[in-house]
């Protein structure tokens, strides 16, 4: 009997300091803890590095901007979303376009053969509600 006390004991002592970071009743932890923090800020931001960014086709013309990254149902990037209207903003023709289409040459988003009037001639993309 004393030894298996002995062991609850010991088994509490060896438990308690992973526990002692444990939420307190009635409060919940809405961000990542500092130990996950390191791991987000050594991740790349789709905001940062993607969106926004100008799609050039294979003679190095512009012909449009990435607005927006599509996720599948398994959690991969399938379309990119590509602004192919005018530059001026006063036209919007936005296009979903497969990511294995695109490549990375030179640092720039490429899309080959690609021209601007081809891209505003494909269906519009747009969102469903």
């Amino acid at each position: 009997m004393k030894l298996s006390r002995a062991l609850m004991l010991a088994s509490i002592a060896f438990i308690a300091p992973a526990t002692s970071h444990a939420q307190v009743a009635g409060s919940t932890l809405l961000g990542v803890s500092y130990g996950e923090l390191r791991d987000v800020t050594f991740g790349w931001s789709a905001k940062r590095q993607i969106l926004g960014q100008p799609v050039f086709n294979d003679d190095k013309e512009r012909v449009g901007s990435v607005q927006d990254v599509i996720i599948g149902g398994d959690k991969t990037v399938t379309y990119a979303i590509i602004n192919a209207g005018g530059f001026t903003g006063l036209t919007k023709h936005d296009v979903a376009v497969p990511v294995s289409k695109f490549k990375l040459i030179d640092g720039k988003l490429t899309l080959e053969g690609a021209t601007k009037d081809a891209l505003k001639a494909s269906p519009p993309f747009e969102y469903s509600n």
